[in-house]
Order: structure tokens, then sequence, then C-alpha cells
């Protein structure tokens, strides 16, 4: 009779998480799109592709994937913090009126605040995938379907800007997967690494798609994109006019970056130092900014004939791929390195917008700061909206299988006991340390790698990990140690 009463109750909770799952993805359906950033509507030519691997594992890899490209990275993750912690305590709470025995209520009070180091530990663990992990896992990406059309990044980082934590090599690689077919590094007021870097693939000692441009991004009284660097010259010092020149004595094109980040010089001043155009969207650190700012420079850059393009402004951490730039080359495969490289340097600096489509993954509304606290149940009902006949099915399946699990589980007295909810808590930690201690080593693995260069990064970020994760490690090891090897070696 008690198996009969498990089996219902736990068909019961898996039925009804699948219906609403199939309710939100049919009723509420919001599908995955690429859209123009100037325009805002649907890109012709262009669709999403989702992994194979992410569909199989979609409970667990969907609603991260789909966390990690909220519109305001950094202050997500906090207000994430502060809403688990206010469910954990109203939780607590609730749970302590409810135990009537002042025995059981200590007990579970002192459980409750053992666990608690758990809560703010899983919690980092879960910044650390969103920040350092996320551009390694499977992500949504953009399939183009169109004939005469190439993706280019004007703006992205390795491992030998003072903040980037990403190899030349592994940002290939990223590139690659995202399906471009060319991109310039700009590191910060920097490009001699990687002028050698495109020597090498220019040389053959790497495949030629997607093909690596030089550029540096220089911080003048704004930063500035130069891209298409055919020598190394260094830019400490200079004026916004002889970075400038500098670009062009090396037939290269200039981009204002991230204007609307401070507005340190007003849109003319550049456009009379002859810029090429501005970045009309940047997904950096937000991806999206004010929309009444984004107005100001579309009418600037238009009324001006200057060219808005996408900065990807990738560093290798916290942000996946959410942008791409489309040019118009007919018969890219035909041509040859420095002929691709012209082609792309060409649309920029004759500014002709109608060869270049600033192109934006789209799978939320749009929303703004304004009630950050709330976003993170909001993001889950956006998520369910998106799923699509797949993955829904991926769902189905695997909750079938955690309700099989359960019923099986709690027919075990042994292995009930074992693991407890309060003991789970204790291993996921204790696996989420070892997970944060192994970033770290990487990281710190790859500091000699950037000797010489104003990388600190590498250095800054490993000790952090290390001292998260190796508190998190004792800690997590104490309470396993008590709670499951002491404990059961008692009976």
């Amino acid at each position: 009779m008690k198996r009969i009463g498990n089996i219902r109750k736990e068909g019961l909770v898996a039925s009804g998480a699948i219906l609403l799952i199939i309710i939100i993805s049919s009723v509420f359906s919001y599908p995955i799109r690429i859209v123009d950033a100037l325009t805002l509507q649907t890109a012709t030519g262009f669709d999403v592709h989702i992994p194979v691997l992410r569909i199989l594992f979609e409970p667990f890899l969907g609603p991260v994937l789909f966390f990690i490209r909220r519109f305001y990275p950094v202050d997500e993750v906090m207000q994430l913090l502060w809403l688990v912690l206010l469910l954990y305590v109203v939780y607590s709470v609730v749970q302590l009126i409810l135990i009537k025995n002042r025995r059981d209520n200590y007990r579970f009070l002192l459980s409750q605040a053992v666990n608690l180091p758990f809560v703010i530990g899983l919690w980092f663990t879960f910044l650390l995938i969103i920040v350092f992990v996320s551009v390694r896992l499977p992500n949504n990406t953009i399939e183009n379907n169109t004939r005469d059309k190439v993706l280019v990044t004007t703006h992205s980082h390795s491992e030998f800007s003072h903040d980037g934590l990403i190899s030349q090599t592994d940002l290939w690689e990223w590139h690659k997967y995202n399906n471009f077919d060319a991109f310039f590094i700009t590191d910060h007021n920097t490009h001699k690494k990687t002028l050698e870097f495109a020597q090498k693939q220019r040389a053959g000692n790497f495949p030629s798609e997607p093909l690596v441009m030089c550029g540096e991004e220089f911080s003048g009284s704004n930063h500035l994109s130069l891209l298409g660097l055919k020598r190394d010259f260094k830019t400490r010092g200079y004026t916004d006019e002889q970075a400038i020149d500098s670009a062009r004595a090396s037939g290269g094109a200039v981009i204002v970056n991230h204007w609307f980040d401070g507005e340190h010089k007003t849109p003319d001043y550049y456009k009379n130092l002859g810029v090429d155009g501005f970045e009309i969207e940047n997904t950096a650190t937000e991806i999206t900014y004010n929309r009444d700012v984004y107005k100001r420079i579309k009418s600037f850059c238009t009324a001006n004939n200057l060219i808005m393009n996408g900065g990807l402004d990738f560093h290798g951490y916290l942000n996946v791929c959410s942008l791409w730039n489309a040019m118009e080359i007919p018969g890219w495969n035909k041509l040859s390195q420095t002929e691709k490289e012209s082609a792309i340097l060409d649309i920029i600096k004759s500014r002709d917008q109608s060869k270049l489509e600033v192109l934006l993954y789209s799978d939320r509304p749009y929303y703004t700061r304004k009630h950050l606290f709330l976003m993170p149940v909001v993001h889950l009902f956006n998520y369910f909206r998106t799923l699509n006949f797949a993955q829904v099915l991926s769902w189905v399946v695997w909750i079938a299988i955690f309700a099989f699990a359960k019923i099986t589980l709690s027919e075990n007295k042994k292995l009930n006991e074992k693991f407890t909810a309060n003991n789970l808590v204790a291993i996921i930690g204790l696996i989420g340390s070892v997970g944060i201690l192994l970033v770290g080593a990487d990281y710190f693995l790859r500091i000699s790698r950037v000797a010489g260069s104003d990388n600190d990064i590498y250095i800054e970020y490993s000790h952090l990990l290390f001292y998260v994760g190796g508190a998190l490690f004792i800690y997590s090891g104490i309470v396993v140690f008590f709670r499951m090897i002491k404990k059961h070696s008692k009976k």
C-alpha cells in the first residue's frame, strides 16, 4: 500500500510539472530569434542553432544557459543571492512554526544554521559557472543560411589584455563555435601578440577560418577600436589624433566603442577626428543600455553618414555570444586572406550601412533595471516559454526518471537515512568546492603564459577562487564527516 501511495504521489507531482511546462511553452510561446539591432525586426537568412548536448540535458543546462543571457549580469546575480536568502529565511521560519516539539525546533534551527554557508557557497558556485565556465558550455548560437553574408567580430580580447581570461587559440575556437567567419582581436593598448598570432595563421600554422585580424582597443578620451593594423606601434601616451593617424597609416578603420558608457566627449568630437562609426550595441557588461542613448547614437550616425556596428567585446568570461556583424561580401570563399580582410575594412571605411547588419540573439522581452529583485522568477517563466518540442520532451523524460528514482529511493531505508536533504546539501557543497578549486588551479597555471603583459587578472582570480574554494572544501568536508561518516559509524 505504501508503494502504491508513493507511486501515486510522485506520479501526480510529475504529471503536474509536465503539464505546467507544456502549457507555458505552448500557450505563452516566445520563440528565440535573431533580430536586426537597427530595425528590431527578425533578420532574414539566420536561425538559432540549439546543440544536441543541450537538448539531451535540458533540465540541467537550459535554465542556467538562459539565465546567463540576462541583461544586467552583475546586478542580477546579486539580486539572486538576496532572493535565495530571503526564501531560505522564510522557509526556516515556516518550518519552525510547524514544528511543535522544542527539541526538534532546536535541531532544525541548528541544521539550518549549518546549511547557511552552503547556500552562500552554492550561490558562489553558480556565480562561478555564470562568470567563468559559461563560455565552455553548449550555448545556443547562430545559423547563417545566407549566400553572401559573413559574420564578423570587430571587438574581442585575449589574455594579453589586462582584463582578458582566454588564450588566443581558445578565442579562435570560441569564434569558430559561434559560426564567425572572421574576427578582430582588439587587446587593450597593445597589438604585438595579435600581429604574431595573425601571421601564424597566414603562414598556415592553423586553419584559415575563422580569419584572425589585428586590431587594438585604444584607451584615450574614449575607447577606440583601431582595426586592420599591419605593423606594431606603441599607443601609450598617444592622443586620440595620433592613435587614429597611426591606424590610418596601416590602412585601418576606427570605431568608437561603447560611447554610451560615460559619454566622455560629444559625438561631434569623434566625427571631426574622422572616425568611421560608433558601436550601436555592446554586450560585454550589459546586453542592453539606455534606449534613449541608443536612439541618439543611431540618429547621429544616420545624419552624419557614420557606420553603426556591434561590439561583442568578449573577454573570455561573463557573457556568451549574443551579437554578430553580418557583412555582405559576395564570393567570400574564393578570396585570399588578404582580400577578405580588405573587403571587411572597405565596408567599414566606406560607411555603407546597407552592407552591414548588426544581429542580436533575442530570447526574452526587453526589460529595465526596475524590479530586478523579481527577475529570477520572470527569467524562469520566460525560459519555459522558449522551449521547442525536443526540449519539452527532454524535460518530460528527465522528470519521469527523477520520479522513478525517488520512488525507488523511498523504499530503501538505508539510502534514505544516508542521503537526507541535509546530507545532499553538504555533498553538493563539497563537489562545488572542488570545481572552484579546479578553475582556480587552471588560472594559476596560466599566469606564466602572460608574463610581461599587463594581465594580472589570472593572479587575482586564482587567489580568490583558492580562498573561497578552499574554505568551502574544508567546511563541507567537516560537515560531511560528522553528518554521514561519524554518525553512521556509531550505528
